[in-house]
């Protein structure tokens, strides 16, 4: 997805970048999953968990979103939980290949998928976005039928 260019979270490329950004995080916000990108260049970008993923993205096209958290593990960093989570791009749950890359590039610990994965669908219908819950593609809005296949980036 494309939106206009502009800001964005903090880019995340190395494990000493990773070192220096956690040390910058208080324990109160490293108690919460933080919003994340992986930009198309495949860097991770970080923010704030209430930061909306478009402007973490500095507005830019992404390959992944969603939110994260980390936990301390013998001899650094590692994923606790990390999701798709995110209504801004409304990422496939095949956007996990490459957050996974970006993570391993930063040399962190990371689960082998998403530990919640939402699915996101448009209806072609009313054109809205949806979350799909319990494999039930339907839109909430109109009623129409959502396809199997994700289909929420229209270019």
């Amino acid at each position: 997805m494309m939106v206009p260019s502009g800001g964005g979270g903090r880019r995340i490329g190395s494990a000493a970048e990773f070192g220096r950004w956690v040390g910058e995080q208080s324990a109160s916000e490293l108690a919460e999953p933080f919003t994340f990108v992986v930009g198309v260049d495949g860097v991770l970008r970080l923010a704030p968990r209430r930061s909306e993923h478009v402007a973490c993205a500095g507005g830019g096209a992404v390959l992944g979103a969603g939110e994260i958290s980390f936990v301390r593990e013998a001899g650094g960093w590692g994923v606790g939980e990390v999701s798709n989570h995110s209504t801004g791009y409304c990422p496939d749950v095949t956007s996990w290949s490459a957050v996974a890359r970006a993570l391993d590039d930063v040399g962190l610990g990371r689960p082998s998928r998403f530990t919640h994965e939402v699915v996101f669908r448009r209806c072609p219908g009313c054109q809205e976005h949806n979350i799909v819950r319990e494999n039930y593609f339907v839109c909430v809005f109109c009623g129409s039928d959502l396809p199997e296949v994700w289909n929420v980036d229209s270019t």
